[in-house]
């Protein structure tokens, strides 16, 4: 097994519970699920889907740029948003913004979150 390295930045969204921004194990950048939260303050930013997704991306992008990663070193996202069918198109074209082909692989799922309409987690491959 392979040890786990933690990640951490004041760039990006504090833990607001029991869980690291960002783990490195082996090749693999594992992040938590990020929310819309400001990093200085903690408090949601936007009021809807495409400013919140662009919020969790700045937040993903504090972490892994903290290990000398970018967008396109991430191959899996897992999106989970608060209301799948109305806000999918305005989330997936912030979301795109970000990528360039191959885009990542990923799911997108619907959930109940607590006072946020999107988040997101990615594994990214650290290359060596």
């Amino acid at each position: 097994m392979s040890a786990k390295q933690e990640l951490r930045t004041d760039e990006g969204a504090a833990p607001v519970g029991a869980y690291s921004q960002g783990l490195v194990v082996g090749d693999f950048v594992y992040t938590s699920g990020m929310g819309p939260l400001s990093p200085e303050t903690g408090e949601v930013v936007g009021t809807d889907v495409a400013e919140q997704t662009h919020q969790v991306m700045r937040n993903l992008g504090a972490i892994l740029a903290a290990h000398g990663l970018g967008f396109d070193d991430v191959v899996k996202a897992t999106v989970h948003l608060q209301h799948l069918k109305r806000d999918f198109a305005a989330y997936n074209e912030a979301y795109k913004s970000y990528f360039t082909r191959p885009y990542p692989v990923r799911t997108t799922v619907g959930s109940d979150l607590m006072d946020i309409l999107v988040e997101i987690d990615f594994v990214a491959h650290r290359p060596r």
